[in-house]
């Protein structure tokens, strides 16, 4: 909390009238009555509990000779000063906020602009996150966009809705078509013979799929704080689909990148649960990931062998026409092998951090 108290002072345009009345012997109710006014409004009018429009001003010319332009510029620099006596009294609570959010790390990465200085953070935050206080973060409408319920009082929401927010701007820049779901599944085909590629070839090739699924791809640095490894929100008429770029194992990319594809083509994009719904939710995402990326028949085949050597996961692999990580981060995931098991079959991309 600051200590110092607001040094502005907004002093309603009713303070001059008064002086110009004193000058003239004239009293309230006389002035009233010159107005066409009632005594009450007139009280209201010198004691700023009202607006002084341009109707009045214009009257105030008339009655007591001063222009009209010259009340309208009190009158606006007034309610100038009313509001930024306000914003000042709002800025304690939002420089609490601005504490508890990766400012340097933001401004490290280009998301806001380099300051120490407490109160210009407040202001570069507010313009960042969109909103003319960051208490506001809070609102359901506002942070409730990527499907979730942020406690802008924990670190780690603050850095999340960060994420987000960096994300959902670069995605304006991502043209996509309409929404369409079906298309989605349509090209699952597609993207899972991509998993065979490097980085560099499939990046462009899923963000042009993607896009014309009404899905804006964005891969973006995480910041600390951010364990979230990828969501998917619908902003405007897009929907957007973040993916974690720290996370660059080959297998973890594919299933995060299918997790993600699978909630937006089973219409649970802004869908919001109970925990017990969603674990169950994410259960059945997870077999419609695994079954997109495998043949669930030549799995179970697979699986009945009981061989999990590297050859014949290169060799299921290659019959499947998919990267082997993807078999080994299943088979890990199910528990079939252990975590430490053929990760030599694993690669590591180069992600790009920035939109594809």
């Amino acid at each position: 909390m600051r200590n110092n108290v607001t040094s502005i002072i907004a002093t309603p345009p009713g303070a001059t009238i008064k002086e110009q009345l004193v000058d003239r012997g004239m009293n309230q109710k006389e002035f009233a009555a010159r107005m066409g006014m009632s005594e009450k409004h007139i009280s209201k009018l010198i004691n700023g509990e009202v607006i002084l429009t341009y109707e009045t001003s214009v009257k105030l010319e008339i009655v007591l000779g001063v222009p009209a332009q010259f009340w309208n510029n009190l009158e606006a620099i007034y309610r100038e000063k009313l509001i930024k006596i306000e914003s000042d009294k709002k800025m304690d609570t939002d420089l609490e906020i601005a504490n508890n959010i990766p400012y340097a790390e933001m401004a490290k990465f280009g998301w806001v602009l380099d300051t120490r200085n407490p109160i210009e953070r407040v202001q570069h935050l507010r313009r960042y996150f969109e909103v003319v206080e960051l208490s506001l973060l809070g609102n359901r409408k506002i942070s409730g966009k990527s499907g979730m319920v942020y406690d802008i009082s924990k670190r780690s929401d603050l850095a999340r809705l960060s994420w987000i927010q960096e994300a959902r701007v670069l995605a304006r820049a991502v043209e996509t078509e309409a929404v369409d779901t079906k298309k989605v599944i349509s090209f699952i085909p597609q993207i899972r013979r991509m998993t065979v590629m490097e980085s560099e070839e499939f990046l462009p090739l899923i963000s042009e799929r993607l896009a014309k699924c009404g899905i804006a791809l964005i891969i973006i640095q995480s910041l600390k704080g951010v364990r979230i490894q990828r969501t998917s929100f619908a902003d405007g008429n897009k929907i957007v689909l973040v993916m974690n770029a720290d996370k660059n194992d080959s297998d973890i990319f594919w299933l995060n990148l299918f997790h993600e594809i699978a909630h937006i083509a089973l219409g649970r994009v802004e869908n919001v649960n109970c925990r017990e719904d969603r674990i169950n939710e994410e259960k059945n995402e997870d077999d419609w990931v695994y079954n997109s990326l495998i043949e669930h028949e030549d799995f179970e085949r697979f699986c009945e062998s009981g061989d999990y050597s590297e050859q014949s996961v290169l060799k299921f692999a290659n019959n499947q026409e998919i990267a082997p990580s993807i078999i080994v981060g299943i088979l890990q995931r199910k528990k079939i092998i252990s975590e430490a098991s053929l990760n030599n079959l694993k690669k590591k991309y180069e992600i790009i951090k920035e939109p594809i």
